[in-house]
């Protein structure tokens, strides 16, 4: 006999929440829009970084995602649920899309690609809700960000809109490498990246540098050793408490350099990291340890 798990306090507060609308809503006591909008800021607090089991994520994500787009339609405004809702797409498109499509191509390339298709979707949707919160937050900044004449400035609290928009922008762009339309859009995402960065450089503790070091070393003509720095500095910032600044060194450094060596050392250690108990980042980082691990495994065949 298995005793039972109690809910987290984030869990039940969302099903109290869920319950409550649903009461309100059926007894016709409270204007539907406050109902929305508890319903949107409820949704957009809640976060999985401290869940460590992948597949529970993999399975809970469906109904979030559909759940909070749905609310956030009705609450176009409200910027933290589009930056929770562009992060939980972004992050779960990456885990468990993009990386099947990886797994799965040496033996059905058909299957990889229509997950690849799916992935660009999905990258691209993220993309969408994060750039239409930045352009409500800040109206006619998408026009500014094409134009290099003017000079857009992003605030401290729009920093992870814009590493979500140019991280979803730019995963979106590596899978259409065969649409000219597509990546024509890249110089846009670098000088978003560069924006987050600017608003906020401690967001994320080093993502965003980590995010602006692999578009560097992706550009045509990108500067490989400027990467590398910034992808020092990430790491830096990080502390030891990231394995996808490590994995992202290796797979957009190391590997495209042909340097075994250092591509397995920056996995080992991204294998390496542990998780304080509670940590906003162990999901992310299970994620990337299990990455890090089939990079490591093939590691021979890419040599």
């Amino acid at each position: 006999m298995t005793s039972a798990v109690a809910p987290s306090p984030s869990y039940r507060r969302l099903s109290f929440c869920l319950l409550g609308c649903l009461l309100l809503a059926l007894a016709g006591c409270s204007p539907r829009a406050l109902v929305v909008s508890s319903l949107a800021d409820e949704l957009a607090g809640q976060a999985q970084g401290a869940e460590d089991d992948p597949e529970l994520a993999r399975d809970a994500a469906p109904f979030y995602l559909k759940l909070s787009e749905a609310v956030l339609a009705q609450q176009p405004g409200h910027a933290a649920l589009a930056e929770s809702v562009a992060a939980r797409m972004t992050e779960y498109t990456y885990a468990f899309v993009a990386f099947a499509a990886d797994r799965v191509e040496a033996q059905d390339s058909a299957a990889a690609e229509r997950l690849r298709q799916r992935a660009a979707r999905l990258y691209r949707r993220a993309r969408g809700h994060a750039l239409d919160a930045l352009e409500r937050r800040h109206p006619g900044f998408l026009a500014a960000l094409a134009d290099p004449a003017t000079a857009p400035v992003l605030t401290g609290a729009d920093a992870g809109l814009a590493y979500w928009a140019a991280a979803a922008w730019g995963s979106w762009i590596a899978l259409a490498k065969d649409d000219p339309e597509i990546v024509a859009d890249l110089p846009l995402v670098v000088r978003l990246a560069a924006l987050a960065e600017a608003a906020d450089p401690d967001w994320g503790d080093g993502a965003i540098g980590s995010l602006r070091a692999t578009l560097e070393a992706a550009r045509p003509g990108g500067d490989k050793a400027l990467a590398a720095r910034w992808f020092d500095a990430a790491i830096a910032r990080a502390a030891g408490h990231s394995a996808g600044v490590f994995l992202a060194k290796a797979e957009a450094i190391a590997l495209p350099a042909g340097d075994r060596s250092a591509f397995e050392s920056l996995l080992r250690q991204a294998l390496a990291v542990r998780d304080a108990a509670g940590s906003p980042r162990t999901l992310q980082n299970e994620v990337m340890r299990r990455r890090a691990a089939w990079q490591l495994e093939r590691s021979p065949d890419l040599f």
